[in-house]
């Protein structure tokens, strides 16, 4: 059973504060690991990964291999049924749509001593997408991680993923197809993490790694950043449920245990103003979790880390919400704008009562790959600019650099950086250091 808070009880703000800040991960001393494997893999290369490969997977891999052929990607979208097929092309065209419109716009424009100023935006060479699993099957994993990257412009976006028994499920790889991903390889863990950052005979490095994975593979992305870029370190997932007693209790429900099922160290609190429709929700959740198939997982997390907090009114829940930046947040009421207008930090906001946090994870356009563990405060969901770079721009034309030239020269100075002044007074015609 969730534990259950009321914000009226006198020990509310530090119960709140232990459900705010409880550990959800045990500690994993993987680091050494995984620095041996990268270590590895840069040395050894494809003998390193084909070695890691095959011990943790069971893949049977070899050299040639590694790569899946174009005959093997065709078959594979043979054993998909065309409703399948079909909704993956739906998911993929609104995913795309939505991320077409997050394409930000060059500008250049001219100053009024006459310098050209702007900047443009371009997108990075190359991506490389992390897709856990094996056989299990995320494709809505690879069209949220690898459609923003051809919307972007990436040219090359390499997919790896674990194939346990050498196995790939055929709805991945149907998905990948659609999202225009190039390369895709059969490997997984912290070397999969290791032939994208360093590259290796087989597999050329790329520019910035994204999506989720094991303890191993975030510990792996944590060490090669610098080498390339990386989208986030994501940790379990979570969902705040904010809900008026109008709700249905089972859809509400329904809602929580959506994420609980994910992980055992998954997070799921709703917020009310209504305590007999409260009580309704926790019944509603017990008696769901005994049919979920993955309910041993649904239980634990429901238990140690679920929570239903009443509150006088829904005002009130405003700022519990930003201290718990949840990565999604339903806005379950009669009028949701009202509550989304007092509320600043969440990664992801679902709006009113027939929107349910899973058709974000699957088909509704916004981007599932989003911020957890409170970073909602000070990032963002993973979105078309993750796969771009902004360059600005400066041209200054003799007249322009006469205005603003004699300022920069005496800044120059001030730094003791002789070599910036002597650029500078280079075309001002003056010599660095005279009095001016």
């Amino acid at each position: 059973m969730a534990r259950r808070l009321n914000a009226s009880d006198a020990d509310f703000a530090r119960d709140f504060q232990k459900l705010l800040f409880a550990r959800r991960e045990e500690e994993q001393d993987v680091a050494q690991v995984v620095r041996g494997i990268l270590a590895d893999v840069r040395k050894r290369g494809d003998a390193a990964v084909i070695e890691l490969t095959n011990k943790f997977d069971h893949a049977g891999v070899t050299a040639g291999t590694l790569k899946l052929s174009a005959a093997e990607i065709d078959a594979a979208l043979g054993k998909v049924s065309k409703a399948q097929l079909q909704a993956i092309e739906t998911a993929a065209a609104r995913i795309e749509a939505y991320h077409l419109r997050q394409i930000p716009e060059d500008a250049r424009f001219t100053d009024d001593t006459g310098a050209l100023l702007g900047w443009r935006w371009t997108s990075v060479d190359s991506a490389g997408l992390y897709v856990p699993g094996g056989t299990a099957s995320y494709p809505s994993s690879v069209l949220m991680n690898a459609v923003p990257a051809k919307v972007a412009g990436v040219k090359r976006i390499v997919m790896v993923t674990p194939a346990s028994g050498g196995l790939i499920n055929p709805m991945v790889l149907a998905a990948a197809k659609r999202a225009g991903v190039t390369d895709i390889y059969r490997i997984g863990g912290a070397q999969a993490v290791a032939a994208l950052a360093f590259g290796t005979e087989t597999i050329k490095p790329v520019d910035k790694i994204v999506g989720p994975g094991n303890a191993y593979v975030a510990a792996a992305k944590r060490e090669v950043f610098g080498q390339v870029g990386i989208d986030s370190v994501a940790g379990p997932s979570e969902i705040l449920v904010v809900a008026d007693g109008g709700n249905d209790p089972e859809w509400i429900a329904a809602d929580l245990l959506s994420q609980a099922e994910h992980d055992a160290s998954s997070q799921s609190i709703l917020i009310t103003d209504d305590a007999v429709f409260a009580g309704k929700v926790a019944e509603a959740c017990e008696k769901q979790i005994a049919l979920l198939p993955r309910r041993a997982i649904a239980q634990q997390s429901w238990n140690n880390y679920g929570a239903i907090i009443v509150v006088a009114n829904l005002d009130d829940a405003a700022p519990l919400a930003d201290q718990i930046a949840p990565e999604h947040l339903e806005i379950a009421t009669a009028d949701p704008e009202v509550f989304l207008g007092k509320v600043r930090h969440a990664g992801a906001i679902f709006l009113g009562r027939h929107t349910p946090e899973a058709m974000g994870d699957y088909i509704a356009g916004p981007n599932h790959v989003l911020p957890t563990s409170r970073t909602a405060r000070f990032s963002s969901g993973l979105s078309v600019l993750d796969f771009m770079k902004r360059t600005t721009l400066l041209g200054l034309s003799a007249a322009s650099i006469a205005a603003i030239g004699p300022d920069a020269l005496i800044l120059a100075e001030s730094e003791g950086l002789d070599a910036h002044a002597r650029s500078i007074a280079a075309r001002l015609n003056q010599r660095p250091g005279r009095e001016r």
